[in-house]
């Protein structure tokens, strides 16, 4: 069996070698793959990824910023595994301590989708509005898909690879998390939930996220789930 791990990068000069470096030091017991996509960084990022020589890294590098969305679906292309894992490219989402519990229900058959959540397990205090607009997206996404997750907007999620390779994706930016839910829960697909170490940072130390993104996210959510 061989996982994937698909890593979006976009100005992360300050993490991308740890980040790195943590996830191929990563003891599964199985073969692993590490697919970067450089959505066109203009911080050094790029560059610091050209000049890495390492096995079992592929490099995808855009000509022009296209946004999270993109970066996935460029990454989806490479993939070769057998489960697939997104990792963000900042240290919010320790490997070390994520991807055992992630992939475990699905290598016993118990799922074809395991979303990480960020409010079951340990975290670093949240910044309050965030919180909020999380747990408002995690209502819509409830009751618009009749389930009960604790956290839609999770970076830490596994996919079986046919699964993740059965979606089209459409999303250009971060709204590519309500739309891998949506196709997810509308095609049926078995969900677990599990616990994850979460270590968020502040808009100060590089979170890119914003309130446009979620209006953007609530948009989705209703575009998936009445008119596609």
């Amino acid at each position: 069996m061989k996982l994937s791990i698909i890593m979006p990068v976009y100005n992360e000069k300050d993490t991308i070698e740890r980040v790195i470096s943590e996830v191929l030091s990563v003891d599964l017991g199985m073969e692993k793959e590490l697919i970067i996509v450089d959505d066109a960084s203009v911080d050094g990022t790029r560059s610091i990824i050209e000049k890495m020589e390492i096995n079992n890294i592929k490099k995808v590098f855009h000509p022009k910023n296209l946004g999270k969305g993109s970066a996935i679906k460029s990454a989806i292309k490479e993939i070769t595994g057998d489960i697939v894992i997104i990792q963000d490219a900042d240290l919010e989402y320790p490997p070390q301590e994520n991807y055992k519990v992630l992939i475990e229900p699905i290598k016993k058959g118990y799922a074809d989708v395991v979303y990480g959540s960020r409010f079951l397990g340990l975290h670093r205090v949240f910044l309050f509005w965030h919180f909020l607009a999380n747990k408002l997206l995690i209502l819509i996404t409830n009751i618009l898909y009749n389930t009960m997750l604790s956290d839609m907007e999770t970076g830490a999620k596994a996919f079986r690879t046919d699964v993740i390779k059965s979606f089209s994706i459409e999303s250009k930016r971060f709204n590519v998390e309500p739309e891998i839910t949506a196709k997810v829960f509308k095609k049926g697909y078995k969900v677990l939930e599990v616990p994850i170490v979460y270590c968020g940072r502040s808009y100060k130390e590089g979170k890119k996220i914003g309130i446009f993104d979620i209006f953007e996210a609530i948009f989705t959510l209703i575009k998936y789930r009445l008119f596609k």
